[in-house]
């Protein structure tokens, strides 16, 4: 049986009074392309930084490709490639030169083919002699992403690799990204952008306060969301109040209303129809990671 590509056993992180991280448990397999989580403070950075050999967790195990972190942090190291949230460069270099450096670090040599093909496809190449202080923050990002390919790890994680940046770098770096996964890297993506990771990742795990919260694929979450949606254009604009306990909002001039099931929709009509409300349009709205997001922040059960 193949070995995970992560594989990350009761971890444990406590920061003085703060525990960050409560006996985090789950597995990467090779190949996956994974979705991290969770809102600030839930513990996604601390996980990726024991990874990444940056922090020390003070119980459980980790391991990348079979490789523990600690006892085997060589192979474990050079098995990984991590894009962080911070924008941290070398102001001395071109974006050539660090990525020389970097493949220097893992101990890669003559690899000017692999760096000039990493340009290409984050659309770097004429900013390959520039100095990185020179760039702007969206180009630095690239560059982050580029040293973390550099040594061609079989596992990559992308840790909010899209905040602040524009459209282009998105659409540029999703498409490079995908080619990586469909490759066979082992892609392990945070973001708060919900539509990104739901468009991308097959499988998905929430964090909430240090713990594991929810875990599994994206096209069950999705598929078990209990409320379902319709949005109504009414005439007159006005929603009977023995609906009002089933609106959860307003879309471009019409009432949404979360229902359990769609059978209460028969339901629903003849009460607009008894109040002489006219529907002018309805729209059934799917389920999306974010609804699903939402409701496990607050505490409220999902699935079936």
């Amino acid at each position: 049986m193949t070995q995970p590509a992560i594989q990350i056993s009761q971890i444990r992180k406590r920061f003085g009074k703060l525990e960050a991280l409560k006996g985090v448990s789950l597995n990467v397999e090779q190949g996956e392309f994974f979705a991290l989580l969770g809102p600030n403070g839930a513990g996604k950075t601390t996980l990726i930084s024991i990874l990444a050999g940056l922090t020390r967790a003070d119980s459980g195990e980790a391991r990348i490709m079979g490789h523990d972190v600690v006892q085997d942090y060589r192979a474990a190291r050079h098995a990984l490639g991590v894009v962080p949230q911070e924008l941290v460069f070398d102001p001395f270099f071109t974006v050539r030169e660090t990525l020389r450096i970097q493949s220097g670090y893992y101990g890669v040599k003559h690899n000017d083919d692999w760096i000039d093909e990493i340009l290409h496809n984050l659309d770097l190449t004429d900013k390959a002699e520039t100095n990185m202080r020179k760039l702007s923050g969206g180009m630095k990002r690239r560059v982050l992403v580029a040293q973390a390919l550099v040594h061609k790890p079989p596992v990559i994680v992308l840790d909010e690799p899209t905040a602040g940046v524009d459209v282009e770098l998105r659409q540029t770096l999703w498409a490079f990204v995908r080619q990586l996964n469909q490759q066979g890297h082992t892609i392990v993506l945070t973001t708060h952008y919900l539509e990104e990771a739901e468009a991308l990742c097959s499988r998905v795990a929430m964090l909430k306060l240090g713990e594991v919260v929810l875990l599994d694929r994206t096209d069950k979450l999705l598929a078990q969301h209990a409320d379902k949606k319709v949005a109504l254009r009414l005439a007159p604009d006005a929603l009977p109040q023995a609906l009002q306990h089933l609106k959860c909002g307003e879309q471009r001039g019409a009432h949404v209303l979360a229902l359990p099931d769609f059978a209460l929709l028969d339901g629903v009509l003849q009460t607009l129809r008894e109040n002489g409300v006219k529907i002018e349009d309805m729209e059934v709205l799917t389920p999306d990671l974010e609804d699903v997001f939402v409701k496990v922040m607050h505490g409220e059960r999902v699935g079936a």
